[in-house]
């Protein structure tokens, strides 16, 4: 008398699928959770820098750290920023005798989009995971909790001194990365192009409008709340000891530099549309 036997074949591929949409639900929950999280340590930092108490001193160190901090990568890669678009872009403009424009695409790159993106970004690679780690040492080390214990908001002390000071110092920064771009070039222009100081810089002046300087402006303002937040709220999140701090830093870095092009995009259609 034959025996009917399971098809283990098809129980087999049930279960692997089930499987995979638990996980798939696992990981959108967690996703959405993060998400939740983070719009409120970033609500909580903004409600904290209208209402004391205030940490001034805090406040100053941060902008220590991440300003001056980043002060000489700033100036070494916006020199050679601008260095490196004219001698990618000369040979054009001498082969159609447009050589005076140098200026004005120069200074319209780097204020509009290249000046805050890269400043952003190198700020981001130093800055956030400087931030994550020092923050995820301290929850490692219990200082976080210790702080909960003694009845000092762990976000008021750590993470609205750390945003606020980067919202101060990233425009700065900016301007100074853009500067230093435009000066770069015209020593580039100049040895390579033979272009004469008045002409380059009254050229790279005049192209730019309030509309241009107005972009230029808003977006270090964007990037650099991205930055600290992502640096914090990272931080504040780690799990498992020094292995956490680890994938904290690292993680802080990917998710702030893609956060600040994405944001990046949807800037530019955004201020394109109000500013043309």
């Amino acid at each position: 008398m034959a025996t009917l036997t399971p098809n283990r074949t098809g129980q087999g591929v049930e279960g692997e699928a089930r499987s995979l949409l638990t996980a798939f639900n696992d990981t959108i929950k967690s996703f959405l959770l993060s998400v939740q999280d983070y719009t409120e340590l970033t609500w909580q930092a903004i409600t904290n820098t209208f209402s004391p108490p205030f940490y001034f001193r805090d406040l100053v160190d941060q902008m220590d750290v991440i300003g001056v901090g980043s002060l000489p990568i700033i100036l070494l890669t916006g020199f050679f920023i601008g260095a490196i678009m004219v001698l990618q872009t000369a040979a054009q403009f001498a082969r159609f005798g447009t050589t005076a424009l140098t200026g004005d695409a120069v200074s319209l790159a780097l204020i509009r989009e290249l000046g805050p993106t890269i400043t952003a970004l190198l700020v981001a690679g130093r800055s956030a995971s400087g931030i994550a780690s020092e923050l995820g040492s301290m929850v490692v080390t219990e200082q976080v909790d210790a702080m909960r214990a003694m009845g000092t908001d762990p976000v008021r002390k750590l993470v609205t001194p750390r945003v606020v000071a980067t919202l101060i110092v990233l425009p700065l920064l900016t301007g100074v990365s853009d500067f230093v771009g435009l000066v770069g070039a015209f020593l580039v222009g100049h040895a390579t192009l033979g272009l004469s100081a008045s002409e380059f810089w009254h050229h790279a002046i005049n192209a730019l409008g309030p509309n241009d300087l107005i972009q230029g402006m808003l977006k270090p303002l964007v990037f650099a709340f991205v930055i600290a937040t992502v640096g914090c709220f990272k931080g504040l999140k780690v799990r498992g000891g020094t292995e956490g701090v680890g994938r904290a830093t690292t993680s802080a870095v990917v998710v702030a530099s893609v956060a600040i092009l994405v944001t990046g995009f949807f800037l530019d259609k955004l201020l394109l549309y109000f500013f043309p």
